[in-house]
């Protein structure tokens, strides 16, 4: 049963969501060539404990960190660890949260050091894909409208979308219905209602589609190897504008520095 959010839920998501925008750049702060993954993990962690919330991943299904941390290759669901990451990775790092009984959850891809070209415009792509697929979260539409709106925009550059992940919804649980793939046909899924809260986070890759799990259970990476980005905003369906209950800002402002 897909739920409606009241405005006060709404609110409460934003609270969360927001605080998962400023842990990602307080992470973004210590992502640089000789850190570990592990490391970030741990930052990350007692940044939210310090904002009275709780890391909304870690033990989810026997998750084992607050964060999850994939490098290059790796889609999503990376573990943190003692891998340390080097000039010219890319870094996809998702993060959830839970504050006061709800759920935010978002997550970007940074580059680190000297990146291919390449690779940056995948990055760029993906994160401009996200947009196009949150232009279509309004009432009246349906979920494939969304991912038809990524898909489109990224296959035209060659690039491919994971099909074994898909965003979802958010509220008092981490994954709630529908399901968000990044594909689809106009006009067809599920009709999207005012008040439904989405998590839309395109998986994009490189070079093929094909997926695969490691024996960890968790990390999944590309079949080839090659590289992938991942973006993802907490929306709320409106009627005429989706609204962006997560943020980027606070990111892109560590960034700059």
């Amino acid at each position: 049963m897909v739920l409606i959010k009241t405005e006060e839920e709404i609110e409460l998501i934003r609270e969360s969501s927001l605080l998962v925008g400023k842990t990602l750049a307080e992470v973004a702060r210590h992502i640089q060539p000789g850190v570990s993954t592990k490391a970030l993990d741990k930052i990350a962690e007692a940044f939210i404990r310090d904002h009275k919330a709780v890391p909304g991943f870690k033990g989810y299904h026997g998750f084992p960190a607050s964060l999850c941390i994939s490098v290059n290759e790796v889609v999503v669901h990376g573990i943190p660890s003692k891998r340390i990451i080097e000039d010219g990775d890319i870094v996809s790092i998702d993060c959830g949260v839970k504050k006061n009984g709800y759920f935010g959850d978002s997550a970007y891809t940074f580059a680190v050091g000297n990146v291919e070209e390449k690779v940056l415009m995948l990055m760029q792509r993906t994160k401009e894909s996200l947009y196009r697929g949150i232009e279509n979260a309004v009432a009246g539409k349906r979920i494939g409208d969304i991912g038809n709106a990524v898909q489109a925009y990224v296959e035209g550059f060659g690039y491919s979308v994971v099909r074994d992940l898909v965003g979802h919804g958010l509220g008092r649980n981490l994954h709630e219905k529908p399901e968000v793939p990044n594909f689809g046909r106009r006009g067809n899924g599920k009709e999207l209602k005012e008040g439904m809260v989405l998590a839309i986070e395109p998986m994009i890759n490189l070079g093929g589609k094909k997926v695969i799990q490691e024996n960890d259970g968790w990390t999944i990476r590309t079949a080839d190897k090659m590289p992938s980005a991942h973006y993802e905003h907490d929306v709320v369906v409106r009627r005429d504008k989706a609204e962006i209950l997560s943020t980027f800002d606070y990111i892109e402002e560590v960034l700059k520095k």
